[in-house]
């Protein structure tokens, strides 16, 4: 009964929990280094300051928000994008994909790859964006659109790996 005492159970709850926490930080710490960019390294902006009470709140080490800060201000800080996918999942619910990357080869081929596992491609530009309204924090759907017991549990096991991934800085649908 090899791998059954408590510190097996301990030790596999402990790598998860830390995996997830890990991967947590590493979306704050960009987040805070866009900020810092933009604010010129400034903590009085209030867009930076957001960023480090959210990563406060989730008890990111300090070092780490100091890192953050220091990358975005530095003379070779790598150039991060915005870009936005669009895809239609089960059902016809449409799906907007906000990314933040420094490479926007490999995130597009991740995004492509995550999508096709599903059944799912990538849609032009402007295609599902019609039917959210932009808000101050993402999309909005205009109309909702209703989908059966097995396209929702579709669509979640999809929203789920996408929010997973490290790139992903929100995925909004029109799905009840």
């Amino acid at each position: 009964m090899s791998g059954h005492n408590r510190w097996t159970q301990i030790k596999r709850q402990k790598g998860a929990n830390d995996a997830e926490r890990g991967a947590l930080f590493g979306k704050l710490a960009k987040r805070i280094t866009i900020e810092s960019k933009k604010a010129n390294g400034d903590l009085s902006s209030p867009a930076l300051r957001s960023a480090i009470e959210k990563a406060k709140q989730t008890n990111m080490p300090k070092e780490n928000v100091e890192r953050a800060i220091a990358k975005g201000t530095s003379v070779d800080a790598s150039t991060l994008d915005f870009i936005v996918y669009e895809t239609y999942g089960p059902g016809g619910a449409a799906i907007i994909i906000d990314t933040l990357t420094d490479n926007r080869n490999r995130t597009g081929a991740e995004i492509k790859h995550l999508l096709s596992k599903h059944g799912l491609s990538l849609a032009t530009q402007g295609s599902a964006s019609w039917a959210f309204d932009k808000t101050q924090n993402g999309y909005a759907p205009k109309n909702i659109l209703p989908l059966s017991e097995s396209d929702n549990e579709a669509l979640m096991k999809i929203l789920e790996e996408l929010d997973a991934h490290d790139d992903v800085e929100g995925v909004y649908t029109n799905a009840e």
